[in-house]
C-alpha cells in the first residue's frame, strides 16, 4: 500500500501562488508516476501534470507556462508550484501515484482562487 498526503491548499486571489506537496509513504519501492489531479464542482476529474521517477513531466494544456511539477525522490514528496492562479483554477487537487499499474490517491486539498 502507498499513502499519499497532500499539503499546501488555501484560498489566494487570482495572479497569486501556491505551492502543493504530496508526500509518500508505505510500500514506495517501484513508485513510477506521480501526478496532479483536479476536481472543479460539477466536472470530472482531471490530469494537471505528471512526472516521471526519470524526470519526464506533462502538463494539462490549460496549465502549460503557470505550474511546475517536481519530484524529490530522497524524500519521496512530489511538488505543484502554482503561479498566475486563476479562478478557474479553483478544485480539489488530488495527488496521485502509479505503482505497478495501480494508481493511489490522496485524500484532496482545496484551491480557492478569487477575482
Amino acid at each position: 500500500q502507498v499513502q499519499l498526503v497532500e499539503s499546501g491548499g488555501g484560498l489566494v486571489q487570482a495572479g497569486g501562488s501556491l505551492r502543493l506537496s504530496c508526500a509518500a509513504s508505505g510500500s514506495i519501492f517501484s513508485i513510477n508516476a506521480m501526478g496532479w489531479y483536479r476536481q472543479a464542482p460539477g466536472k470530472q476529474r482531471e490530469l494537471v501534470a505528471a512526472i516521471t521517477s526519470g524526470g519526464s513531466t506533462n502538463y494539462a494544456d490549460s496549465v502549460k507556462g503557470r505550474f511546475t511539477i517536481s519530484r524529490d525522490n530522497a524524500k519521496n514528496t512530489a511538488y505543484l508550484q502554482m503561479n498566475s492562479l486563476k479562478p478557474e483554477d479553483t478544485a480539489v487537487y488530488y495527488c496521485a501515484a502509479n505503482k505497478l499499474g495501480r494508481n493511489y490517491w490522496g485524500q484532496g486539498t482545496q484551491v480557492t482562487v478569487s477575482s
